[in-house]
This record gives C-alpha cells, sequence and structure tokens, in this order.
C-alpha cells in the first residue's frame, strides 16, 4: 500500500480535485461568483468552506438579524431573494428585508440546484491551507488542487462576527460579557444593558431590546464614533429612487465645500441619517436605517463617547482616559465586530487567485456575480481588471467619498461593454440597474438627466475631498 490508498493512513490520504475552480469560502461572494461563472461558462467548480455548509456568516448570525438592505440586492444573479413590497408594518412601502433563516433557506435552495447541475461540488466543514491544499475537518483527508485549476478567493473581505470573536476588549473574570447572538438566551433580566459598538449589529441590538420592552434608561450605549448612516427610504430596488439618489449624491458632492459639509447636504437632501442630531459623525459605513428604527435609537440617552472600551469590570468600564460605572450586574452586549472588512483594495485577477471584493460601491453580492461572468466570457486578466476594478468599503468620510468615486468610475467601465451591461441590466442584484421591462417614466428621465448633469462636477469634488 502507497499513502494514497485508503485505508493505510486516513490522515495522509490525498486524492486530487476534480475542477477547473476552487472557490475558497461559500458565503455570500463566493456564492454569487460560483453561480454567475456557471450560468455562463461550461466549468467545474468545488466549493470550500470550514462551516458545513454554505450561507457563511449568515451560520452564524445573530438569530434578529435581518438584511439592511432591500432583500432583492443580495444572492445570486439567478435567483431574486425576496422582492416583495412590505404591505404593513412599520417600513410599509419599502421592499422587504430576509431574515436570519430565510437567507440559510434561500442559500440551501441556490446550492441543491448547483449541485443538481453537477457541475458543482461543495466541500464544507474543510480549509484551504495553502500550497494548493484543501484539509477535511471532518475525516483529514488531503486534497490536492491540480495544475491549470484557478483558485479564487472569497475570504479576503469575509466579516468578523461577535458570535466568532473574543471582545477586543479586556474582560475581568468577574464581569458578565455576552456577544449579541446571547441576548436571545438571557435567564433574567438585568439592572441594565450595556451595548458596545457604533454600527449596525449595536443598532440592532438596541432596537431588538426597545421593542421587547426594555425600558430606554435601562440601556447604556458605548458608541466611540458617531456614524452616518443612509436612509432605507432611498436605497430602493425602484431605479427612479436608487438612480435619484446617487443623482442626489453627486449634487451634494459638486457644491460641497469639506466632507462635513457634503454629508450635511446629503443629510438635508434625505441620503444620510445620523442618530443625534448635535454631533457630526465621523464613521461612515453607513447601512441602511428606517425612520421608525431612529426614532427608537433616538430614545437611549446614556451614551458614552469615550473611545474604544479597553476593559470591562464588574461594575466598571476602562477607557484610556478613565473609567465610567456601570450596574453591579449588568449585562455587556459584545457587538464590536468587523462586519466590513477594511483592508485595501487590489487587482481582483492576480498571479495568484481570484480575489473577490465589491465593484460597484457597497453592493458585494453584486460585484462577485459581475466577476463570475467576467471570468465567464472574458479570457485576458489585465483585461478583466480593467473591466472590474476594485472599490474598498467606508470608514471614515474620506473613505466614503473615496468608496463613491472608485465604484462610480467601475461602474463606468463595466457598463460601457454591451453584454455587460445587458446582463446586469437583468439582475436584481445590481441596484443601479433600469430592468428592460421598466417602461416609459417620465421620473425616471428626469433622474437619468439630472444624474447625467452632475456627475462630472461631483466626481472631480469628491476627489479632491477624499
Amino acid at each position: 500500500m502507497d499513502a494514497t490508498t485508503p485505508g493505510c493512513d486516513r490522515w495522509s490520504v490525498t486524492r486530487t480535485i476534480e475542477a477547473d475552480y476552487v472557490v475558497i469560502g461559500a458565503g455570500a461572494a463566493g456564492m454569487a461568483f460560483v453561480d454567475a461563472l456557471t450560468d455562463h461558462a461550461d466549468v467545474r467548480v468545488a466549493l470550500v468552506d470550514r462551516r458545513h455548509s454554505v450561507g457563511g456568516h449568515w451560520l452564524e448570525a445573530y438569530p434578529f438579524v435581518r438584511l439592511h438592505q432591500a432583500s432583492a440586492f443580495y444572492g445570486v444573479a439567478s435567483t431574486v431573494l425576496g422582492g416583495a413590497i412590505q404591505q404593513e408594518g412599520p417600513e410599509k412601502g419599502l421592499h422587504e428585508r430576509a431574515s436570519q433563516p430565510e437567507i440559510c433557506d434561500y442559500y440551501e435552495h441556490v446550492l441543491r440546484r448547483m449541485v443538481s447541475s453537477g457541475r458543482v461540488e461543495l466541500l464544507g466543514s474543510s480549509e484551504y491551507v495553502g500550497d494548493r491544499t484543501v484539509v477535511s475537518h471532518l475525516s483529514g483527508e488531503r486534497l490536492t488542487v491540480p495544475a491549470g485549476c484557478r483558485i479564487v478567493d472569497a475570504r479576503y473581505l469575509a466579516p468578523v462576527i461577535p458570535a466568532e470573536t473574543p471582545p477586543p476588549f479586556a474582560v475581568a473574570a468577574d464581569a458578565h460579557v455576552v456577544p449579541v447572538n446571547d441576548l436571545v438566551r438571557l435567564d433574567e433580566a438585568p439592572r441594565e444593558y450595556v451595548v458596545v459598538g457604533s454600527g449596525k449589529t449595536a443598532t440592532d441590538a438596541i432596537v431588538f431590546l426597545l421593542t421587547r420592552g426594555v425600558d430606554p434608561d435601562a440601556i447604556c450605549w458605548v458608541r466611540p464614533r458617531d456614524p452616518w448612516m443612509l436612509s432605507r427610504a432611498v436605497v430602493q430596488p425602484d431605479p427612479a429612487v436608487f438612480l435619484g439618489m446617487a443623482a442626489d449624491i453627486m449634487r451634494s458632492a459638486s457644491d460641497a465645500t469639506s466632507l462635513d459639509d457634503l454629508f450635511l447636504r446629503m443629510e438635508a437632501a434625505g441620503i444620510m441619517i445620523r442618530i443625534d442630531p448635535r454631533v457630526t459623525p465621523t464613521m461612515a459605513k453607513a447601512p441602511t436605517l428606517a425612520t421608525w428604527e431612529l426614532d427608537l435609537l433616538r430614545t437611549v440617552e446614556n451614551v458614552v463617547r469615550r473611545g474604544h472600551l479597553e476593559s470591562v469590570d464588574r461594575g466598571k468600564l476602562g477607557f484610556a482616559d478613565g473609567s465610567v460605572s456601570i450596574a453591579d450586574k449588568a449585562v455587556v452586549v459584545h457587538c464590536a465586530g468587523d462586519g466590513l472588512r477594511l483592508r485595501p483594495p487590489i487587482p481582483v485577477w492576480g498571479p495568484e487567485a481570484i480575489t473577490l471584493q465589491p465593484i460597484r460601491s457597497g453592493f458585494p453580492c453584486f460585484g462577485a456575480a459581475l466577476v463570475g461572468y467576467v471570468e465567464a466570457t472574458r479570457s485576458d486578466d489585465a483585461e478583466k481588471n480593467r473591466l472590474c476594478p476594485s472599490s474598498p468599503y467606508g470608514n471614515s468620510l474620506a473613505d466614503w467619498a473615496r468608496m463613491t468615486v472608485l465604484g462610480t468610475r467601475a461602474a463606468q467601465s463595466f457598463s460601457a461593454e454591451p453584454d455587460i451591461k445587458a446582463w446586469a441590466d437583468r439582475v436584481a442584484i445590481n441596484p443601479a440597474r433600469v430592468p428592460p421591462d421598466y417602461g416609459p417614466s417620465d421620473a425616471l428621465d428626469g433622474v437619468l438627466e439630472r444624474l447625467a448633469a452632475h456627475t462630472p462636477a461631483g466626481l472631480a469634488r469628491l476627489s479632491s475631498l477624499m
């Protein structure tokens, strides 16, 4: 027997993966890429993920989470996630937002379709360890990626979530600190909740508590930075609405005298929202927020702005400039994960791997699907990189301006190709699409005229401000 003979040594058994592409990461980006690639090219793909199935971080997400944007903007190009308009509730008239179970079910449905084609294989509970080798966490089997098989890295911007990451602050043995997931598992109501974080996870946690009857005065919000957020009402699948927002952004930018002035102008235009109108935010990751959520968040008055939390002791929070007292048996809720990884943009098509990143700013599923389509329909990597230059996520105001400039330029690049534009206009995950069946619209015609008129000056001003 040699080392590759089954039963000789199960920890060294090796087989070669039969695939044209090995995609590392079966989350939103990996699934969107594979879906578009296999829909437009006759290739075999092996999906590798350390988790047991597809869906990425959604498999570990807190149970009350929903997409912050319309469901139709998320998922894969071939299969629309949701799309209905809400008929009741505080978001009546806006497009539905899928829950965590709905998203996981959606990806399982997409996976079944992929696997049934005979061209996609899922290698779950497995890890790509480098050197063109995949190792199963369950069997220990080692699998070799053959020469000529392209490696696709869908993990470059994978989110860091509280459920899988220790708190980024020291925790004393007698302090009660829980990840946001565990809010649904508490056995007894504490005197005080201390929610740590400035982004979407923290706002979700606070809205969850308030809608379950928790007194706003029983919540302490540790908010290292105040955030700008997008009004959900203007981030909608209707082209007249979404492109109208884009036109208003460019008009605001063209007239702005500074980054703060830009965001204040966008606030006046109904695009941006801030939680405390007395504070000028410095954070601009810009998830969407509805007015009903904003109203709830503003009822929490105990806000701690002392920078990043450094330590938690029983009855005390430690910061670089001192400490803040909290209830003796307070529950501290860790919401400080890096949901949008801030890594530098690199060429998508590199010598070692295809590295999935956003192309149109802020919409990673569309970017990954676009990369899949371009990979399937073009042969030259330099040309692919020209058509699909990556854009970063936002963080600071300057980052947001840069993201908008690079994303807009990327959209101008790929939209100039007739086949890409025709494909992109047919897929719901493209937020700026005008569907072929949209029909005549005076409102949309006016929006497109405004967008064309303001974009050159807006981009020029954003470039100077960033």
